[in-house]
């Protein structure tokens, strides 16, 4: 695949999630054209600590697109054309597991995919390319995570499961009971070709998923409500200035390249 050069570029990207439509101070913003149509939005791309870090609003300003109409391979695509190698996704999810709780952050490594119908590959043929993800997630960019957030004093969950949902609607209790008896520990609708999208790419990503609620409840305990889009932002927002600090403190220990992970992940994946 060839990328045009760009007017602008940059080393890291960051996708904003529900109620995370802004994480640069002074910055220049680009229209980025794909093959695969218009990203979400505008690119902002600014400097943090030496580093050009590019921000895309995966949902769109004032959140436009619900998680099934987003243009996921538009989005990755205009990170890679802009020079991306290392890719966060920060993004609102709902806990599964009593141990997890509201206000919590969770560094998954791993994903569940029940979506349906989504556009989820740059490779439709002549080429057949099978890429693998038994690592779902980039392990260099999840220990910088964890780590920075740690030392920022962050409730940080090291590792676990996100389930992909399709959306918007949210899930049944039968739904709910069943991802959490696979012992699967996060709920989220966006992760879903997101992150696979961005290793066919060569792009290293990770996931930040900021636990907004307790998805339809938790068993055994009335007082808690099934969630509601209006609380999961809430609580997200009222976690963006942690989430931003929180980013600002990777920024300069993120490597300029992306991990062999991702760079080498078509070389065993063609006939």
């Amino acid at each position: 695949m060839s990328f045009p050069k760009p007017e602008l570029t940059a080393e890291i990207g960051v996708f904003g999630g529900s109620g995370f439509y802004s994480l640069l101070d002074e910055s220049e913003e680009i229209q980025v054209e794909t093959p695969y149509g218009a990203p979400s939005s505008m690119v902002t791309i600014g400097t943090v600590e030496g580093r050009r870090i590019a921000f895309l609003p995966r949902h769109g300003s004032g959140h436009a697109f619900p998680p099934h109409m987003i243009n996921y391979r538009a989005n990755v695509w205009a990170m890679k054309a802009l020079g991306v190698g290392n890719l966060l996704g920060p993004c609102a999810s709902g806990s599964l597991q009593p141990g997890i709780q509201p206000g919590d952050f969770v560094i998954c490594d791993q994903f569940v995919d029940r979506t349906s119908g989504r556009k989820d590959t740059y490779y439709d043929g002549p080429v057949t390319t099978h890429v693998a993800m038994a690592e779902s997630y980039c392990p260099v960019l999840r220990k910088i995570a964890i780590d920075t957030g740690r030392e920022s004093g962050l409730v940080v969950h090291e590792k676990g499961t996100v389930v992909v949902i399709q959306g918007p609607r949210f899930s049944t209790k039968a739904e709910s009971r069943w991802f959490s008896s696979a012992g699967w520990e996060v709920v989220n609708m966006t992760q879903y070709p997101e992150a696979y999208l961005a290793r066919e790419l060569g792009i290293s990503y990770a996931m930040i998923a900021l636990i907004t609620d307790y998805d339809v409840g938790l068993e055994g305990h009335p007082e808690i409500k099934p969630v509601t889009a209006g609380e999961a932002i809430r609580v997200f927002m009222e976690n963006n200035e942690k989430l931003r600090d929180w980013i600002y403190k990777m920024i300069p220990l993120i490597p300029e390249t992306a991990s062999d992970l991702a760079r080498d992940v078509l070389k065993s994946a063609r006939f």
